[in-house]
């Protein structure tokens, strides 16, 4: 599809009128109130009778395939309020000599609350002979039955449960997919992304993201912006091929950039392994009863440093306070910049470190409604300051938003209501006074970006509602009308079909 697009008698939020916007060669080329200008001969026109338009919108964590391949697996979340509950969906779902050779692979698990611990032995009994792969909802446990810990070499491991690296282990062989299957599901996957308002991913998925989306990319898949991150098992490869942060990969349209250097530095609130102050309850004196550290302090200095002393931006998983102060302590000694992913809960003298140390706070909103119940169990008494989008605000540091998907769903309108409501499901906001604005949720899911300006990338979404004037539970359902990237539509809604 080739050739200018005028967009006609749009609202910008927050601005009185409506507006008419010229987008041509990938860029906007003019922002004028409605008729002051004839309608370009050359151009197509969208007539859009009063929406609204606002800049594209990113997700700044992603793991993608992982999204796109979950998407087809079996969810749990609506069973996981017991393991009881969990081993009864096993049972209904395992059954019949068809499916005894295919694993069943299930997602969303939240077993933070559970009374008991998990063993194989009932996990077996529900399952028969059927391997079972159930995968936590943070991604940092799993849960397999024999015949699953047979298939992967841990046939002596005494419960099946397994955390942190040993179930990435697993996890990273389970959505080992062929290059055919894995790009089938990311396409589809993006182009669900973009039907949302999604112009750009930062993807972190745990894999060569950079042999995996110039694949994608050269194959013609092109609803999306693509920053890669890089893990330190590719370290080296990436410092030898001169990759740095922003960098455009050639041959990809612009489309594919490379992203960050990621390191987990310790676990998750549900699976109990975020590294903390304090203990956790029902944990203490137990090993590791604080979390685990993953990465040693010096150890986590030395990744920073060789990554950013080649150009690669760091980006640190850091959830316990302990692991968040640890963090900045590297990024302060090094002066490099760079991200923190998550930071759901940090001490109180160290929000202002953010901004003094010139670290982004790279948040997911939603988790903060999917663990509200866990943290108020395992960080009572410190929830004030965990998920605390408005203490990071308030201190200067910059924010992006995310979802972690497939953690949360990979939606920004999810993503802002939550920023901006802090409630799900009809329940009183949790924490209120750490909600934000939702001109600084819009402006942060569009990395910045708060307006539309006349030489910007012509990446815009088109929107039914006012998303600064919505409420947030209405903003989880936003209609999205169009979604353009470099003026390009990657996704029109029925009644604007007629342009493509």
């Amino acid at each position: 599809m080739t050739g200018d697009i005028f967009l006609q008698g749009g609202r910008m939020p927050g601005h009185a009128g409506t507006f008419d916007v010229l987008m041509a060669d990938g860029r906007i080329h003019a922002i004028v109130p409605s008729g002051i200008v004839q309608t370009p001969v050359t151009s197509r026109v969208l007539a859009l009778d009063g929406r609204f338009f606002v800049p594209g919108l990113w997700d700044n964590h992603v793991h993608f395939t992982l999204w796109a391949a979950q998407r087809r697996r079996h969810d749990f979340a609506p069973v996981t309020g017991s393991a009881d509950e969990v081993l009864a969906h096993v049972a209904a779902l395992a059954g019949g000599a068809a499916a005894a050779s295919t694993p069943l692979i299930g997602y969303g698990l939240r077993d933070g609350l559970w009374e008991g611990s998990l063993d194989r032995a009932r996990l077996d009994a529900a399952a028969g002979s059927r391997q079972v792969i159930l995968i936590s909802g943070d991604l940092h446990s799993c849960w397999l039955n024999s015949a699953a810990l047979e298939r992967f070499g841990l046939g002596e491991h005494p419960t099946g449960y397994l955390r942190e690296d040993d179930c990435f282990r697993v996890t990273i062989r389970v959505n080992d997919l062929s290059d055919a299957e894995g790009d089938e599901l990311a396409a589809e996957a993006a182009r669900l992304a973009a039907s949302r308002g999604i112009v750009g991913i930062v993807d972190l998925e745990m894999a060569d993201n950079l042999t995996v989306w110039r694949r994608r990319i050269e194959a013609g898949q092109r609803d999306l912006r693509v920053a890669f991150g890089i893990y330190p098992s590719h370290l080296d490869s990436a410092i030898e091929a001169r990759l740095r942060t922003g960098d455009i990969i050639p041959n990809t349209q612009g489309l594919l950039t490379v992203g960050p250097f990621k390191v987990v530095t310790d676990g998750s609130l549900n699976t109990r392994t975020a590294y903390c102050y304090d203990e956790y309850p029902g944990l203490e004196g137990e090993p590791n009863s604080r979390g685990l550290l993953t990465v040693a302090p010096d150890d986590l200095l030395t990744l920073l440093e060789r990554a950013s002393g080649a150009g690669l931006t760091p980006a640190v998983h850091a959830i316990g306070d302990h692991a968040n102060a640890l963090a900045l302590a590297a990024f302060e000694r090094l002066d490099c910049g760079g991200r923190i992913e998550h930071a759901q809960l940090v001490g109180e003298t160290d929000f202002a470190r953010f901004a003094a140390a010139g670290v982004t706070a790279s948040v997911q909103p939603e988790h903060a409604m999917d663990d509200r119940d866990v943290a108020d169990h395992y960080w009572a008494g410190r929830t004030d300051r965990a998920f605390a989008l408005a203490s990071l605000r308030a201190s200067g540091a910059a924010l992006v938003l995310g979802s972690d998907a497939p953690v949360a769903p990979l939606d920004p309108w999810v993503t802002m209501a939550a920023a901006i409501g802090r409630s799900r499901d009809h329940r009183a906001p949790w924490h209120p006074e750490q909600r934000i604005p939702a001109a600084d949720a819009l402006a942060a899911s569009a990395n910045g970006a708060a307006i539309i300006g006349v030489g910007q990338p012509a990446d815009l979404v088109v929107t039914d509602l006012d998303p600064l004037a919505a409420d947030p539970d209405a903003l989880r359902t936003m209609p999205v009308s169009a979604t353009f990237l470099a003026g390009r539509p990657t996704h029109l809604a029925p009644w604007a079909a007629a342009l493509a």
